[in-house]
């Protein structure tokens, strides 16, 4: 394996939650380990992304995002933090996805979001291709569920959907979830908005 890659063997189920993680959260934390419950994977890796396409305004440095990820999760066993699309040099989620099952082959992955991500999914490069190479779990944020469920995506993917996540990373892709819990109203936002994260 690739020196800084994580390891992974055949047959695992590895969620992917990617994003700027500027900075990383509690509700980041809370939706990895909801996931891990709810859709029986074996591991999370967060993808700290050098920078967002759909942004104009730039992350903070990627050591100091991949520092603080690291702190929040103080350590689970079961979640590692990546700086994957830097190493691979890909910008778009489609393109990390398609080298990473090329790295890793018979590992399973399922990508993971907010649904807040999901009322905006449409506009992601090559959007389709992501929900056709792999199941995605969509996990409740405040706010978001109604705008999310009538989303392009949902609307175009509906009847893919499926009813648990239970199980999700063996499902064929295409194949996405809802997943109801309880939430975590943490907003990177708004700890950028309060002053309590510098750049």
């Amino acid at each position: 394996m690739r020196q800084g890659f994580p390891v992974a063997t055949k047959g695992m189920v590895i969620g992917l939650l990617g994003g700027s993680f500027d900075p990383a959260h509690e509700g980041h934390a809370h939706i990895t380990r909801e996931a891990l419950k709810r859709m029986s994977l074996d591991q999370v890796w967060w993808l700290v992304t050098p920078g967002n396409p759909l942004k104009d305004r730039q992350p903070a440095p990627l050591a100091d995002r991949m520092a603080r990820a690291r702190a929040v999760l103080a350590g689970h066993p079961r979640v590692k933090v990546t700086a994957l699309e830097q190493a691979l040099g890909t910008r778009l989620t489609a393109d990390t996805v398609q080298r990473l099952q090329t790295i890793y082959p018979g590992v399973r992955f399922v990508w993971l979001m907010g649904a807040d991500n999901l009322v905006q999914f449409h506009k992601w490069g090559r959007w389709r291709d992501i929900l056709r190479a792999v199941p995605v779990g969509v996990l409740a944020r405040p706010g978001a569920g109604v705008a999310a469920r009538l989303s392009v995506a949902a609307q175009s993917f509906r009847v893919h959907r499926v009813a648990r996540g239970e199980g999700l990373g063996r499902q064929r892709p295409p194949a996405w979830v809802f997943v109801n819990l309880p939430m975590s109203a943490a907003s990177s936002s708004e700890i950028r908005a309060k002053g309590l994260w510098k750049r």
